[in-house]
């Protein structure tokens, strides 16, 4: 059976980065959680989130903002040369 709700670790997981991240983009409204215990994170919301949010720099949570091309030309750049 497929997993319905993540915890903040295993989104965490799925996302790259930590579960401090985490934590803030539900402390800031960006991704949805039930609190049952801990938090928990249900699929449809995470599917929604990388959706919704696709394109966009979450460098500055209060100030979510439109990804530069340039700068994710730049990026691209550097990986290439490593």
């Amino acid at each position: 059976m497929e997993d319905v709700l993540f915890t903040v670790k295993e989104t965490a997981k799925l996302f790259k980065c930590n579960g401090t991240f985490i934590y803030s983009l539900i402390r800031n409204g960006h991704l949805k959680a039930l609190k049952l215990g801990q938090y928990k994170i249900p699929k449809f919301e995470i599917d929604d989130f990388l959706k919704r949010y696709i394109g966009k720099d979450f460098s500055d949570l209060s100030n979510v903002k439109d990804m530069e091309l340039n700068k994710v030309e730049d990026e691209k750049e550097k990986v290439i040369k490593t």
